[in-house]
């Protein structure tokens, strides 16, 4: 055997065992996803053993019942209402070039909200809906969408207003980039960040069901199931990642832009730990 081959196949032998240990790698993180959904929704449903699991995509009305009443006679007249509408109309309306969302979308982007974010292969990141509403416009030629309010949560909330009990079944898949999007927004949920030095995870799991100033701390789990929502304080619609800066601002860290990889990455996080909640967008708050 030559010297050429001899090494050629050393390299190639090298490559292999390589490859196979970033598959190996990969599935057994994947595998720890799964003992990190079991330990994060065990641990919050014994912090609530009267809410049922189905009640936690309601928020802090899910343990908070005077709150829960005020609630739901908000909710028969819903303020995200006018957005809706607002939403389908854009939604349905043709771009320039004659096409619309439904060309990029599965299933003419009629109930798909569960299938948000992914991570996708091809783009090396992960894909919320709010950026593939974006991208679907950017390949058709139309201007770019601000993503924390206006235009794109009102599409975003007709979007998962037609996937209103879909569940949401996302993991990790054995894929080295799924995998470390997933370890990003793991390692953000938990890290301490701001003047304050809170996570999220200091508010929603530890602190999750007291009082802070006067308002009363959902739990971590449920929090992506009802985007895009109408907030009071707002006074109109606001996505998930107008929300999480919001979050930073209160703790006086400094926020990211709406849609950056860091909070992509958080969300896909957060979906995966809120696996077998439905939809319930859009939402209204306080």
């Amino acid at each position: 055997m030559s010297v050429f081959n001899k090494s050629l196949i050393q390299k190639s032998i090298g490559i292999g065992v390589l490859a196979g240990a970033l598959v190996f790698t990969a599935s057994v993180i994947a595998g720890v996803a799964d003992q990190d959904i079991k330990a994060f929704q065990s641990s919050i449903q014994k912090k609530f053993p009267a809410v049922e699991f189905a009640e936690f995509a309601n928020g802090a009305y899910a343990f908070d019942m005077d709150a829960r009443e005020q609630w739901l006679e908000m909710e028969e007249f819903a303020p995200y209402e006018i957005a809706l509408e607002e939403g389908e109309e854009l939604f349905n309306t043709p771009f320039a070039n004659g096409k619309s969302y439904a060309d990029c979308f599965e299933n003419g982007g009629i109930g798909v909200r569960q299938n948000y974010p992914y991570y996708d292969q091809e783009q090396n990141q992960v894909v919320t809906l709010e950026l593939a509403i974006n991208q679907c416009r950017e390949k058709n030629g139309e201007a770019l969408l601000g993503y924390k309010k206006g235009d794109i949560a009102s599409i975003s909330a007709y979007m998962a207003y037609t996937s209103r009990g879909n569940t949401f079944t996302q993991n990790v898949p054995d894929d080295p980039g799924a995998v470390a999007a997933y370890e990003k927004g793991k390692e953000y949920f938990y890290s301490r960040r701001g003047q304050l030095n809170f996570s999220c995870a200091s508010c929603h799991i530890q602190s999750s069901g007291n009082m802070l100033r006067a308002e009363l701390l959902s739990s971590a789990l449920g929090h992506v199931t009802h985007w895009p929502v109408y907030r009071s304080k707002w006074g109109d619609m606001g996505t998930l990642h107008r929300r999480i800066a919001g979050c930073n601002e209160q703790v006086r860290a400094k926020p990211l832009a709406g849609q950056s990889e860091t909070y992509r990455n958080l969300e896909y996080f957060m979906t995966v730990m809120s696996q077998g909640l439905n939809v319930n967008g859009p939402g209204s708050r306080k």
